[in-house]
């Protein structure tokens, strides 16, 4: 019995151990990704298309809400996802790495050059196809906790600037995405639910520059919001972004908290280690039967998988090298040219929100084919840049050399 016990003690020890490391989520994505690709193709199969099919329902008086599964996970649950966002880019704008032009400059041009590219190589193949070039936007998008997690395989090998780097790249490219989808991936149009959406904004608005600090009063309002915006047209995960923005940063009547930063504290094993896992396993499953080489070179997944992998690279690379090299921005503190570069690999890893944006893109329409193709795309194009990029820094990093090497002045 007490062997026993002590084994599930080293368990927790180690499960709690784990969860508290960097690489925790990123493991956790890639595991979510590979079970869901498991199931789909094997006999299990019509149990995982039958969970995600699941329909669920809430009424409340006339109000009624209806949606499978699938549905409730990328407009539920990724709006809480979309919310941290929104909390984490408010605070680095107001005292952190977007604080100051110096820090910006760097991370939005590499965030520019690394949407403008990618989409341009996808809009180059698949421009005969006016269906296809609704997905121009999916290799746009860097999946943040992933690239990370790769970083933090690496430990100490990569310095710390790097990681400051792809963060804040990242807060830019999540804002872009955010624009994106607000602008071009909008059904139509409900003008009552629009304008019950702009009233709990303006409550929003009003109870921030009121100083109100009470945050259940923002998720009262939050919650609203998300309904109105859900019913309007408008994708409902941007809700989630204006419940974080309107989140003050700091407590009226006691200096010394923050709520921002209690919610985001809150919000961000949740949304690392649950939703973005829960997000991955939903979205991630592809049937591989009938996969060949000529289907991976169809113009959808080639588009996807070439502006990802090289897109991405070309981008930032060329973006943020003419800026050093013209003297507008520095290469980051500590970091070899090689790091760098590897660093903008890594940015190819698009996953989470590529998948967001693929969804909203193409699955509504139900072609399977072209479901396969984006998916297939996504997943082959983040799996390349995850493996070069970790090979580079593993293998090429001359900022290790540099601290192996012995001072020529030293006894």
């Amino acid at each position: 019995m007490e062997k026993e016990t002590e084994y599930s003690n080293e368990i927790s020890k180690w499960l709690q151990e784990f969860m508290r490391q960097d690489s925790a989520s990123g493991i956790l994505l890639i595991f979510a990704a590979v079970l869901a690709l498991a199931l789909e193709n094997s006999p299990l199969s019509v149990f995982y298309d039958a969970l995600l099919d699941t329909p669920v329902e809430i009424r409340v008086g006339e109000l009624h809400l209806a949606k499978p599964l699938l549905l409730w996970i990328n407009d539920g649950l990724m709006a809480v996802f979309f919310m941290l966002i929104g909390l984490e880019v408010k605070r680095e704008i107001l005292e952190g790495e977007l604080s100051s032009l110096d820090q910006v400059v760097l991370p939005g041009l590499g965030a520019i050059g690394g949407m403008l590219v990618p989409a341009a190589i996808y809009y180059a193949l698949n421009q005969g196809d006016p269906v296809a070039l609704n997905g121009w936007a999916i290799p746009a998008a860097t999946d943040i906790a992933f690239a990370l997690g790769v970083i933090s395989l690496l430990g100490r090998r990569v310095p710390i600037s790097l990681r400051v780097f792809l963060m804040a790249l990242a807060i830019f490219d999540d804002l872009g995405a955010i624009v994106i989808i607000a602008i071009f991936y909008t059904a139509d149009l409900s003008v009552t639910s629009l304008v019950i959406a702009l009233v709990a904004i303006a409550v929003l608005i009003g109870l921030n520059l009121f100083r109100v600090s009470r945050v259940s009063a923002y998720v009262v309002v939050g919650v609203i919001l998300w309904i109105a915006v859900l019913k309007s047209g408008v994708h409902a995960t941007l809700a989630g972004v204006v419940i974080g923005f309107a989140i003050p940063l700091k407590d009226a009547k006691n200096s010394e908290r923050s709520p921002l930063r209690e919610v985001e504290h809150g919000l961000h094993q949740w949304v690392a280690l649950l939703i973005v896992p829960v997000f991955a396993f939903a979205n991630a499953g592809v049937s591989l039967s009938g996969l060949s080489l000529d289907s991976l070179l169809e113009p959808i997944p080639l588009g996807i998988t070439a502006g990802l992998f090289l897109g991405k690279q070309v981008g930032i690379m060329l973006f943020c090298g003419l800026a050093i090299v013209l003297g507008f921005a520095k290469l980051p503190n500590g970091a070899s040219w090689s790091g760098f570069y590897a660093t903008t690999v890594l940015c190819g890893i698009g996953f989470t929100m590529s998948l967001f944006i693929a969804s909203l893109a193409f699955e509504q329409g139900g072609d399977s084919t072209i479901i396969m193709g984006d998916r297939i795309g996504i997943l082959l194009g983040s799996g390349l840049s995850a493996v070069a990029g970790y090979l580079i820094l593993k293998l090429f990093n001359p900022a290790v050399a540099n601290r192996e090497r012995p001072n020529p002045g030293s006894t």
